[in-house]
């Protein structure tokens, strides 16, 4: 994860450290670092459960939490993120108590894996295997609330329309240049994510809200994100799935 840090009173000089810039990560490889998933808490959320070992102090429905950090983000103000990168997948999954922790495997968006499933009772669309397929829209992003730093946010399930109106928010943006109207790369503007309550014929649950800010305006912030949306093209960032990320979050 790339971060921007101040020098703190007492620290030693800024200009020392940069002499020796990226000292003693020259064996590092994106596949070392653990990409922070920032996700919405619901109901079910083992992180509100004060029974479970994943329970987070003060975790509440409806807050924002970054996996790596363990931090909590208030859902009513929500987090500014820049949009550097989006893909979709099909995930697959084995159901609880069967899966090993991890996805069956990942098929790409153009697969037609999905003509071979049947949608089961719980609307899951199951394969011959017995497994089932997540439909799932990834966001990588830049998280700006603290120092700069790479992330992932997940949509999938009901959030996939939240995931599709936020896609037509950065390719509406239209700029002029030289030569006339462009629209500017995605990381060029900074979004506000916050968490509502949603509600259908089956339940209620906590989801993404998603609104524009405004153009990015620091060009070491620009190039950061720039560098994470480089790397992502490049096929240099590994997710690791956990186990937990299929599980019923929002469940919807």
């Amino acid at each position: 994860m790339n971060q921007v840090t101040t020098k703190k009173e007492g620290a030693l000089s800024t200009n020392l450290f940069e002499a020796d810039a990226n000292a003693g990560s020259q064996n590092m490889t994106q596949e070392d670092l653990a990409l922070p998933f920032l996700k919405v808490l619901g109901q079910l959320s083992p992180e509100v459960n004060k029974m479970n070992e994943k329970f987070i102090e003060g975790a509440e429905p409806g807050m924002i939490y970054n996996k790596v950090t363990n931090k909590l983000y208030d859902g009513k103000k929500g987090i500014d993120v820049i949009p550097v990168f989006y893909e979709r997948k099909y995930v697959e999954w084995q159901d609880r108590g069967a899966s090993q922790g991890s996805p069956v495997a990942i098929h790409d968006a153009d697969s037609d894996i999905v003509s071979s499933t049947t949608r089961d009772k719980s609307f899951k669309d199951r394969l011959p295997n017995g497994n089932y397929l997540e439909n799932t829209a990834n966001h990588y992003v830049i998280f700006m609330n603290g120092s700069p730093s790479s992330a992932l946010i997940s949509m999938k399930a009901t959030q996939l329309k939240i995931s599709r109106k936020w896609n037509s928010m950065m390719m509406g943006i239209k700029l002029q240049g030289k030569n006339g109207l462009f629209t500017p790369p995605t990381y060029s503007h900074i979004y506000n994510l916050k968490t509502i309550q949603m509600s259908n014929d089956k339940g209620t649950w906590f989801g993404w809200d998603v609104s524009k800010v405004g153009p990015v305006t620091d060009k070491g912030v620009y190039a950061i994100a720039k560098s994470f949306a480089e790397k992502n093209n490049k096929g240099l960032v590994k997710v690791k799935h956990g186990s937990d990320e299929s599980k019923t979050d929002s469940p919807y």
